[in-house]
């Protein structure tokens, strides 16, 4: 019961004002539209970033980062990586996190799960039942059958592993498969088939690859995607934004994580993402209109922000 808090009580909300049962793709978009973000926080406890190498400094320091920038984000992203790596008392630490998010923000769990059909079913069952997360991470390497878990329920959202943003994912993703790239494949593969009856499957879609982004949207025009590699991997905010986000602005989770976490002011940090994000968004818009309000809606967005601070470097 405890874990199925924060999905209840904001469907209740919708239900009580006669909304349809809502998707995790509305929780998101709901989410996005009240903070206008597309920042997705990254909860990466690395040990040289803590002040106690520990369960407890894990927790500590994902709570000071929840703290310092739950107004602003649209999402988190708790990998549990970080969080396996300390045991049993790490488990305990990462419950005790996503009890720290407030239930309307969506929580991301990067796990990188997908196995055979019993095994990704009890991999979808700790994911959203045991801790309660929203989404997860999933390699569709299997097949539709080790996703499928992950996608019965509406209410709870798959994030399939497509074009990532490690330099790695050229030796298998972009080899050519009747024509075209593996990710191509995987991704049209999932969204219209694996996931078709409740469309609850976005993609990961590192901002590193602007033309592999470009390339997908152009296939699936409203299918979100979580595009990881802002900052420190070396992505081109505006160039990712530029390819990947749908017609109405939104599409794309854009994750950072240690560009907010070792900054000396993480909130000052988040809000300045969100507001370089939001500006870029501007432009996207801005070349879609053919210019005309160009200026007059990059400096609405820019006003947004609640300081005049720019961007921190070192993202």
């Amino acid at each position: 019961l405890k874990s199925e808090v924060r999905i209840v009580s904001w469907a209740v909300s919708r239900s009580s004002a006669g909304m349809a049962t809502p998707t995790f793709f509305d929780k998101l978009k709901a989410r996005v539209e009240a903070v206008d973000s597309l920042l997705c926080v990254g909860l990466d406890p690395h040990k040289s970033e803590l002040d106690e190498d520990s369960a407890e400094g894990a927790l500590a320091f994902c709570k000071r980062l929840i703290e310092e920038t739950k107004d602003v984000v649209a999402a988190y992203k708790p990998n549990i990586a970080f969080f396996e790596a300390y045991g049993a008392a790490g488990a305990k630490a990462l419950e005790q996190v996503l009890k720290l998010v407030p239930a309307e923000v969506p929580v991301v769990l990067d796990a990188k799960r997908g196995d055979i059909g019993s095994t990704s079913d009890a991999y979808a069952r700790a994911a959203f039942e045991t801790l309660g997360c929203d989404s997860v991470t999933v390699s569709p390497y299997l097949g539709g059958d080790a996703c499928a878990p992950f996608l019965k329920d509406p209410a709870r959202g798959a994030w399939i592993l497509c074009k990532t943003s490690n330099p790695g994912s050229a030796d298998l993703q972009t080899m050519a498969v009747a024509g075209r790239p593996l990710y191509l494949h995987v991704a049209k593969l999932c969204c219209e088939t694996w996931a078709k009856e409740h469309g609850n499957a976005g993609l990961v879609v590192g901002a590193t690859d602007t033309e592999a982004l470009r390339r997908v949207r152009a296939e699936l025009p409203q299918v979100w995607f979580l595009s990881p590699g802002i900052g420190a991997q070396g992505g081109d905010l505006q160039g990712a934004l530029d390819a990947g986000l749908s017609s109405d602005g939104l599409g794309m989770l854009l994750p950072i994580s240690r560009g907010i976490s070792k900054a000396a002011d993480r909130r000052q940090a988040a809000e300045s993402f969100r507001v370089e994000i939001n500006l870029g968004r501007a432009r996207v818009r801005e070349g879609a209109r053919g210019g005309g309000a160009a200026c007059q809606e990059s400096h609405a967005a820019g006003r947004r922000s609640r300081s005049p601070r720019a961007v921190p470097n070192g993202r």
